[in-house]
């Protein structure tokens, strides 16, 4: 007597799809309540909207770049939009992740009120890790062509958990396989729920999803705002600050004036979603000091080999290709919060400054170099002892010194009114105090050596610093003090509410110049890159633009460097081939 060489099925996928239907006639009229973590996974079951035909409505358009779904790679949901995006095009360093993932919060920069997108990945259940593993085993066999929905308990889905631990949930590794028994029970507990059962006599257990359809997968926001880990504002849904935690069998009680835990070596640990101010720079950010200058960076989706990049494993611990990245250009013109005297304290809104002890100064956050250009500043205080130099300043103009301390900076200083440039310091005009409002005007005649397109990064090397990459630029000071020349035509005129008080410089250096504020002690100035100005000088001699107007023109120009770079190199930017 031959055997049959098929395994045998002790329990048919029919079997199962008829349970199934009744079990979803039960679970119609009697609705048990469930926690925030199994609802986070409750999309996978077959509801009576699908049963009738009806399809949940999708998104018109997914992510920044604008391009379909890709399950071969990880890729988040909205919490607000309820969009897709790549990891690609996501500029937040997300660690350790595996696609199919529904335990987190992402918010992108689009409805993220800070402007940069937010993630936050939470403790998984062991079944919600049971149905990430067998979609990842699933897609895979998909890829392959092998199209297997059913995989063995034992030589699959335990050693996918295992491999993966670490992308799949925020719970410690554990340290004994004790927990190869509760997965058993968590599959076994949830068969006709959410996963179909089948046993082979050469593979042993075999478990595959109920549903098939791998786009269901995602987050159950409306659970977590039920259950408070979300909440939904004027500004749209936004994550709940976490005070204490997850607390473990260790975990001490935390009273109101602790401020996290103190983690090894005495470092403090925060609980809660990484800390942003409100116009979208992490506050957790290396200085542009010792020589060296940081550039925020973001994934550039029309990168060429982006999306093998993304799906390659063999990155990890190597050094990033900085072609497959490009610069953030802020969208709007503010206080710089990188490109300053790390010790100035930066308003919350980042249009004001404090100052601390000697001078020292910040920049804005964009620059011009050709045209006629206007902001304003007004003295919000100003006690005894202090003072403030304002006016333009280039890349290299010392931070730790006042404003027109060297060649890259033009100052006009409270006391008295004089105006500096290399630290030689002439009468210009009466002093300036408290509740002033000063106004700034450059103008920047083009020449020949006016440059029209700003300097990509793309051949840069990538840092990475607090969860975000950056470009490090070394600086050249030497260099560009050899290549100083002066602006013919150039001026530069000052103005204390309103009233103008006459050229301060004419015939400036040619360069880049960005609004700066030096601070002697603490006073405190804010700024207003328009376009709401107090003073806009409107006379047909200025013909000025407000600063905020550079916001959206950087944009364009930083795009169109990227252009040419990849186009200049088109062949040569390959992943095979790059060498740091």
């Amino acid at each position: 007597m031959t055997e049959d060489p098929e395994p045998q099925i002790i329990s048919t996928r029919e079997e199962s799809q008829q349970a199934v239907e009744k079990t979803n006639e039960i679970e119609t009229v009697e609705e048990k309540p469930m926690d925030v973590e199994n609802e986070l996974i409750v999309r996978l079951k077959i509801n009576e909207t699908e049963k009738n035909g009806k399809k949940p409505l999708e998104p018109q358009s997914n992510c920044y770049c604008g391009k379909d779904r890709n399950l071969n790679i990880v890729e988040l949901l909205c919490a607000n939009c309820n969009r897709w995006f790549h990891e690609s095009c996501i500029g937040y360093q997300l660690g350790k992740l595996v696609p199919f993932l529904a335990n987190y919060i992402f918010l992108c920069k689009n409805c993220s009120p800070t402007g940069l997108e937010s993630f936050r990945k939470s403790q998984a259940q062991i079944p919600q890790m049971c149905v990430t593993a067998i979609a990842n085993l699933q897609q895979s066999s998909f890829k392959e062509g092998l199209n297997r929905t059913m995989f063995s308990k034992d030589k699959e889905i335990i050693p996918y958990i295992e491999y993966h631990w670490e992308a799949l949930t925020t719970t410690a590794r554990r340290v004994t396989q004790s927990w190869h028994s509760t997965v058993h029970r968590a599959l076994v507990k949830d068969i006709h729920i959410l996963f179909v059962f089948e046993e082979s006599m050469t593979d042993g257990q075999m478990y595959g999803l109920l549903c098939n359809d791998l786009t269901q997968i995602r987050p159950n926001y409306e659970a977590m705002i039920k259950g408070g880990m979300l909440r939904v504002t004027d500004m749209g849904i936004q994550h709940v600050p976490v005070v204490g935690g997850v607390k473990s069998r260790n975990a001490k009680r935390k009273f109101p004036n602790d401020v996290g835990t103190m983690g090894k070596k005495g470092r403090q640990l925060e609980m809660g979603a990484p800390k942003l101010p409100a116009h979208g720079y992490p506050l957790d950010h290396p200085f542009n000091k010792d020589g060296y200058r940081y550039l925020l960076a973001e994934p550039d989706p029309h990168a060429p080999y982006r999306q093998e990049f993304d799906e390659s494993n063999d990155w990890a611990g190597k050094p990033i290709p900085g072609w497959l990245y490009r610069i953030l250009v802020p969208s709007t013109v503010l206080l710089a919060l990188h490109d300053r005297a790390p010790q100035l304290k930066i308003s919350e809104d980042r249009l004001a400054v404090t100052g601390e002890k000697g001078y020292c100064m910040v920049r804005a956050t964009h620059w011009v170099n050709r045209g006629a250009w206007y902001w304003e500043a007004n003295i919000e205080e100003m006690p005894e002892g202090s003072a403030v130099r304002l006016g333009w300043g280039q890349d290299y103009a010392n931070l730790q010194a006042p404003l027109g301390y060297d060649k890259f900076g033009y100052s006009w200083r409270s006391k008295k009114g004089t105006r500096f440039h290399e630290s030689a310091g002439k009468h210009y005009s009466l002093g300036y105090g408290e509740g002033d409002t000063l106004g700034f005007l450059i103008v920047l005649p083009e020449g020949r050596h006016t440059k029209l397109i700003p300097n990509t990064y793309k051949d840069r090397p990538l840092v990475k610093f607090k969860s975000h990459l950056y470009y490090e630029d070394k600086d050249n000071v030497s260099e560009c003090l050899k290549n100083l020349k002066v602006s013919p035509g150039s001026k530069i005129i000052f103005f204390k509410n309103g009233v103008c008080q006459g050229v301060a410089f004419t015939d400036i250096y040619g360069g880049c110049y960005y609004p700066a504020l030096s601070l002697h002690k603490s006073a405190t100035v804010s700024v207003n890159f328009g376009p709401n100005f107090k003073y806009l000088p409107t006379e047909d001699a200025y013909q000025c633009r407000g600063m905020y107007q550079r916001a959206e023109e950087a944009i364009c120009e930083h795009t169109f460097a990227d252009m040419i770079y990849l186009t200049e190199n088109e062949g040569k930017l390959r992943l095979d081939s790059f060498v740091m």
